[in-house]
Formats: structure tokens, C-alpha cells, sequence
């Protein structure tokens, strides 16, 4: 809800798609380089605390946001709040081995990937619904998006609530090596591995077959996000004349796409689960290429459907096809590290890069949000094409 709402508030005071797509990168970029770093800072600290000291710090920067309408103050607080946030994920990746049998990781490492992701279109909703609250008078109403910030605040507050209520956790330096499991041994790689994994390793993460043929589809879906995400308010409100709450509804529905896609790969979980990915990437790039030329925002909303059953179908596919076919735990939490700084780095790179072209295409007098979208769709639609069924010597890897 946060994200969104400093995506709007950037193009209220910018009108620029690049604008937008830079806030995008600085909520994900930061977390996906810094992560090794957080992950050893953390490693002496009590993580208990240091994740609801995270939390409330993000709760007060979060809340300062709308107290100054200048758009070097919002780029200030939405690049100075990943900082906590690297810490808080470094803690929180490294507390899940010791709350968790080591044969429940890879049900941690799915809910660690769905409280991650998942709740896009539910932030997305209340975005929705909270910017069409009338508040013309007051100072709300002269402050775009404030009461969203506000409670956004409140998310984190209650976060801390949460975790407070867990069981001390010790820093890692004062665990006995005699009692950890392999899983326990490098705690911030031993659960979702997000925002860990450096320049080595994706290297060796890309050593592993099964990697190398997921990660195309996993970047292909991060194009696709990121482009929407960056151009998306500009498609409906410059090209279609819709209106915040109406782009707040457009990713809603995508979230409903989501819904549709999860129970669509269930009922498809005979199939192949790389033919599986394949297939929901390729519906992506086919419904940003033709959302992209869309002449009416109905039109556009039954492709976000479509887009989010696509996205939902080729990530949860791919993560389970990492889960269940890579035995090796240390290369599994390669391989899942990747995953996760892929889409991170995909999704910044992508909405920073969409908007600067569709910036410069407009200033040239052409339709650039619809272009640079019917082109990400495209790129979208090669990569998907690269991924092919896993052969029988790979899957006992």
C-alpha cells in the first residue's frame, strides 16, 4: 500500500514515468544488493529486537512522508527506509531455522515468498479504497495519499506487535554449532534467501540446470511487473483518462488474476511443473502486449486478470519446481536466493527503465507507455520461449 502510494504521490508532483519507476527501484534494489551486508551486521545482534526496532523506525519514516509535498523529500524517505528494511529481512530470514523443524523450510521458504509478494494486490486494494475517500477539506485533504501513509505506519506498529510476542531469539554467534542443523548453519540462506546472494553466487546459483531454467521465466515475470507497475498509472490516466482509484482497481484485479491463477496451477499440478512456468510467462507477455493497446480501461481490466493468473501461475510453478526438485540444501539455497534477488533486481531495473523510454517517446510525440509496454510484453513473451522441460538427469540434482 505504501509502494503504491509513493508511486502516485511521485507522478502527482512529477508527471514522469521515470519519476515513478524510481521509486520502485529504490524500495527493491537497496534490499537486493545490501543483504549480505544486513545478514552479517545482524549476526551478533538479538534479532527479536533488532526486527521491532526495524519496525518502528519504518513506522516513523513511512509517516513522515506527507508532512513535506517536495519530491526530493519523497525520494529521501523512500531510499532511507530500505535501510531498516535490510536489517529487518536479514533478522527475519535468519530466525525462521529456529522456529521451524528443518523438514518445514520449504513450507517456510513458500510463506516467506507469498508475505512477500502476495500481498501486492491486497495493498494494492486498499490503495484503492483509501485514496477515493473524499477528504477535500483540512490538511489531509491538501496532503495527496496521507491518511494511506499514515496507516501504512500503523502496518509496521503492528508488525512489532507480532513479533514481540515471539520467544527471545539469540543472536547467531551465541548458537551452539553442536545443535545446528546444515539449514542452521548460514541462517540468513537457510530460508527464503532473499536479498542474500552476491555476484558468486548467482554465478553459482546459474551453475545449477535446474536454476538456469527457471531464472528466464523468473526474469521474464519481473519485466513484466515492473513495466506495468512503472507505466500502468500512465496507461489508464493519460491514455485510457481514468482516474487513481480506477488504477487502484486495475491492480486489484490483477490481484484477483492471482486468486484464479493459484487455483489454476493447483488443478494443472499434474502437468510438468517447468511447462507450467513456461505457460503462465507466456500468458504475461502476451496480455502486457495487448493491454498495452488497449482503447478502453474495461478492456484493460479483463487483462490484468488474465496478467495476474499468468504471474501467479509462473512463479509459484517455478519456486515449486525449485523446492521439490534440487535435494541438495546448499544448492537449494542458491537457488532460492536467486530467485528472489532476480525478481527484486528484475522489477527495479525494469519499472526505472520503462519509464525513462516512455518519458522520452512521449517527449517525442509518440504514445510512449503504450509502446514501451507492448515492447516489455514482447521481451516477455522471448524469454518465456527459453524455457524448456527439465531433463530426467537433472531432476535427480
Amino acid at each position: 500500500m505504501g509502494t503504491f502510494a509513493l508511486m502516485a504521490l511521485v507522478d502527482h508532483l512529477s508527471d514522469s514515468a521515470t519519476a515513478v519507476g524510481g521509486i520502485l527501484a529504490f524500495r527493491l534494489i537497496p534490499a537486493a544488493v545490501g543483504g549480505t551486508l544486513a545478514a552479517k551486521l545482524v549476526h551478533k545482534w538479538d534479532r527479536r529486537r533488532t526486527m521491532i526496532i526495524m519496525d518502528l523506525l519504518r513506522a516513523a519514516m513511512i509517516a513522515a512522508v506527507p508532512f513535506v509535498q517536495e519530491l526530493w523529500w519523497v525520494y529521501l524517505w523512500a531510499l532511507a527506509i530500505e535501510a531498516p528494511s535490510v536489517v529487518f529481512l536479514a533478522s527475519r530470514d535468519s530466525a525462521i531455522p529456529e522456529l521451524v523443524d528443518e523438514t518445514d523450510l520449504p513450507l517456510a521458504n513458500a510463506a516467506m515468498m507469498g508475505s512477500s509478494y502476495g500481498n501486492i494486490p491486497i495493498g494494492a486494494g486498499l490503495f484503492a479504497m483509501f485514496a477515493a475517500l473524499p477528504l477535500d477539506g483540512g490538511w489531509l485533504g491538501a496532503h495527496p495519499y496521507a491518511l494511506v501513509f499514515f496507516i501504512d505506519g500503523l502496518t509496521f506498529v503492528l508488525s512489532a506487535y507480532f513479533i514481540a510476542r515471539i520467544a527471545t531469539l539469540k543472536p547467531v554467534s551465541q548458537q551452539s554449532s553442536a545443535h545446528q542443523s546444515p539449514a542452521e548453519a548460514t541462517p540468513a540462506e537457510a530460508t527464503s534467501g532473499e536479498a542474500t546472494v552476491g555476484t558468486r553466487g548467482l554465478r553459482d546459483a546459474w551453475a545449477i540446470p535446474l536454476v538456469r531454467r527457471v531464472l528466464p521465466a523468473t526474469a521474464a515475470a519481473a519485466v513484466g511487473l515492473g513495466a506495468l507497475f512503472s507505466l500502468g498509472i500512465k496507461l489508464v490516466r493519460e491514455e485510457l483518462g481514468a482516474s487513481d482509484t480506477q488504477y487502484g482497481i486495475l491492480i486489484v484485479l490483477f490481484g484477483v488474476g492471482a486468486g484464479a491463477g493459484l487455483a489454476l496451477a493447483h488443478r494443472s499440478r499434474h502437468l510438468d511443473l517447468l511447462v507450467l512456468t513456461r505457460r503462465g510467462a507466456i500468458a504475461m507477455g502476451a496480455l502486457v502486449a495487448l493491454m498495452s493497446q488497449s482503447p478502453t480501461i474495461w478492456l484493460a481490466f479483463l487483462g490484468a486478470v488474465g496478467f495476474g493468473a499468468g504471474a501467479t501461475v509462473a512463479l509459484t510453478s517455478g519456486i515449486s519446481a525449485l523446492q521439490s526438485r534440487i535435494l541438495l540444501e546448499q544448492e537449494r539455497v542458491l537457488a532460492f536466493s536467486a530467485f528472489h534477488v532476480v525478481i527484486r533486481i528484475g522489477l527495479g531495473i525494469a519499472a526505472l527503465g520503462a519509464g525513462a523510454v516512455g518519458d522520452g517517446l512521449n517527449e517525442a510525440g509518440l504514445a510512449g507507455s503504450r509502446l514501451v509496454l507492448l515492447a516489455s510484453g514482447l521481451v516477455v513473451l522471448a524469454s518465456a520461449a527459453t524455457v524448456r522441460p527439465v531433463l530426467d538427469a537433472e531432476q535427480a540434482r
